[in-house]
């Protein structure tokens, strides 16, 4: 498994998203996840299925040592005896004493961020987690967020598919030596993987349109993808893009299908977007 460096964080290119999957299915999932050779697990304490997650990792028969596992802290939960309950649940409904990376699921403006830096900085002092990071941060309040951090964030966690430009994200995450990890990265399956230039790419290289996009995301410097599924002959599919390369010309055909008013998870709380 490929893994991209971020500030002392080796994160494996690609993770299990876990985003709606509950209860058996969850576990189920991890579980085959991990046995076909996934090393990056993600999940929250919003999600309702870190305790199902757990078991999943368990019942891998994968060591504790060989895997990447990520939660992270809902936007209510950040002042900071809030953020430690909430990190020390976690944990607990994992079954570990520790995860790979902790992170700011949403901002908050009601909660200085400097309050929530300091508590997520004292989780990782504390050793809840080897690395923190933020998710949902655009450049402004990323910026900020890196100046307020005692230890290097690794990751900014957004979502990011051909459809959505966060070319001014991805730009921030290098210059501060941070990954940019995709969530949603097929969007919704559907129109995206019948664009002509994923179309295109996929018959050129023998692959599904899905392998294509998720080539597309890894290929880009720094940029680690989470896909989700349902379906246990997905997670082998989506695994096998490691040994093929898309050309610059296919690379710059799919990100040209960006599009305005394309964000699927535009919320109330959300800040405001680059």
């Amino acid at each position: 498994m490929h893994s991209i460096a971020a500030n002392g964080a080796h994160i494996p290119a690609l993770g299990l998203g876990t985003w709606t999957l509950k209860d058996d299915e969850c576990t189920d999932m991890v579980a085959e996840a991990l046995k076909l050779g996934y090393r990056h697990v993600d999940t929250a304490t919003s999600y309702d299925n870190e305790e199902a997650v757990g078991a999943g990792l368990r019942a891998s028969g994968v060591a504790r040592g060989d895997f990447f596992l990520t939660t992270k802290i809902w936007h209510t939960d950040l002042a900071p005896r809030d953020f430690r309950r909430s990190t020390e649940a976690s944990l607990k409904r994992l079954g570990v004493d520790h995860v790979d990376l902790l992170l700011i699921h949403w901002p908050d403006p009601k909660v200085p961020l400097a309050d929530t830096l300091g508590a997520l900085n004292e989780a990782r002092a504390k050793g809840l987690t080897r690395h923190i990071g933020v998710s949902n941060f655009p450049t402004a309040l990323l910026a900020e967020a890196t100046g307020l951090s005692d230890a290097p964030l690794a990751v900014d966690q957004v979502e990011y598919h051909p459809y959505l430009d966060q070319s001014k994200v991805h730009a921030a995450c290098q210059g501060a030596g941070m990954a940019m990890v995709s969530y949603c990265p097929l969007h919704r399956g559907g129109d995206l993987l019948s664009e002509g230039p994923i179309l295109e790419a996929a018959k050129a290289h023998g692959r599904t349109p899905g392998q294509i996009v998720l080539r597309w995301h890894v290929q880009q410097e720094g940029v680690v993808a989470i896909p989700r599924t349902t379906k246990k002959e997905r997670l082998k599919e989506n695994l096998a893009i490691f040994d093929f390369a898309l050309s610059g010309d296919e690379m710059k055909a799919i990100s040209a299908l960006a599009r305005p008013s394309s964000r699927l998870c535009d919320f109330r709380f959300s800040p405001k977007w680059d």
